[in-house]
């Protein structure tokens, strides 16, 4: 199931999101924050905090380095607080 999903987020990436400007206001991007939180908590729970993810990815917040934690949660990462700037290299949402 997990590579159900998994597939379903890369092919996002691949045709849909090349056809819109980088809007993403965290890193990693949301689609690759899916991604890992697929992979580290399974399709279910990593498939909610991807969900969350991206509801949280909006202008009026600030953004920035949210790596996906080791423990399941549908909140911001605080341990890991960069600069939006540091990781500007990303262009998929």
């Amino acid at each position: 199931m997990k590579k159900i999903f998994i597939g379903f987020i890369r092919g996002y990436q691949k045709f849909i999101s090349p056809l819109f400007p980088p809007s993403c206001r965290y890193y990693p991007t949301c689609s690759n924050y899916a991604v890992q939180a697929i992979q580290k908590h399974g399709a279910i729970k990593g498939s909610i905090m991807g969900m969350t993810r991206i509801l949280r990815c909006h202008p009026f917040i600030k953004g920035g380095y949210d790596p996906v934690p080791d423990a399941f949660s549908i909140h911001h990462n605080r341990e890991h607080q960069h600069s939006h700037s540091d990781h500007e290299h990303f262009h998929e949402h």
